[in-house]
């Protein structure tokens, strides 16, 4: 019984497989695929696969360079950007447009003197490079003079006190000593003015605010 029994199943289980297996192949047979294609079909295949390789090889190489273009184009951008932004600050600093910082001198001056001696040191200032000056805290600018008797100076229509500074921005060094040289404006300043009473000290540090003046000309209109 027991041998009956086991035949019984074994054939029952090649039964069963016999069917999955004629179902597989039917299902194979009924999806075409690359099995079923000829030796020149699958040359046609590979050539045409082949192609859109090199096609997309190709889309992605110029893909890359217009990247390295676009960066490029960026940095140039930001770079001349930056450095337009440092050439207009400066030509605003040299006219006095914007409030600067930097080394320089403080000269205060007192006693007798006119506005001649004001200007001359002023004036000696720019010849030894100064590259801003301020009178009792205004900007001096094209067109800013100090003018009046001594004991009635005034700058920009304000008026200056008895003792009022001028400060500069400068090498402290070369700007000391252009004004307190032998010879210099300073030591003439005492020869024609002994009542007057002039000191220079060197800073690292001067704070000179912008000009309050409208630099607009008037008559004068740029030529391009």
């Amino acid at each position: 019984m027991k041998r009956t029994r086991r035949r019984w199943a074994v054939t029952a289980v090649t039964a069963v497989l016999g069917v999955l297996v004629v179902a597989q192949l039917r299902s194979q047979a009924a999806t075409p695929g690359l099995s079923a294609l000829s030796a020149q079909e699958l040359t046609l295949v590979i050539a045409n696969v082949n192609t859109r390789n090199e096609q997309l090889r190709a889309e992605v190489d110029a893909l890359e360079r217009q990247v390295a273009t676009l960066t490029a184009t960026l940095a140039r951008g930001d770079s001349a950007t930056g450095q337009l932004r440092f050439d207009l600050a400066a030509i605003e600093a040299w006219a006095g447009l914007i409030a600067v910082t930097g080394p320089g001198i403080s000269i205060r001056i007192s006693g007798d003197i006119g506005s001649e001696g004001i200007e001359g040191l002023l004036n000696e200032l720019r010849n030894a490079g100064a590259e801003a000056i301020a009178v009792e805290g205004v900007r001096i600018v094209p067109g800013t003079v100090v003018y009046g008797a001594s004991g009635a100076l005034s700058v920009e229509n304000t008026p200056l006190p008895a003792s009022f500074e001028i400060e500069a921005i400068g090498s402290p060094q070369i700007l000391t000593g252009s004004l307190t040289r032998s010879g210099g404006v300073i030591a003439q300043l005492a020869a024609t003015n002994p009542d007057a009473a002039i000191s220079v000290t060197p800073l690292e540090a001067v704070s000179i605010p912008a000009t309050e003046r409208d630099l607009v000309p008037g008559d004068a209109q740029p030529s391009l």
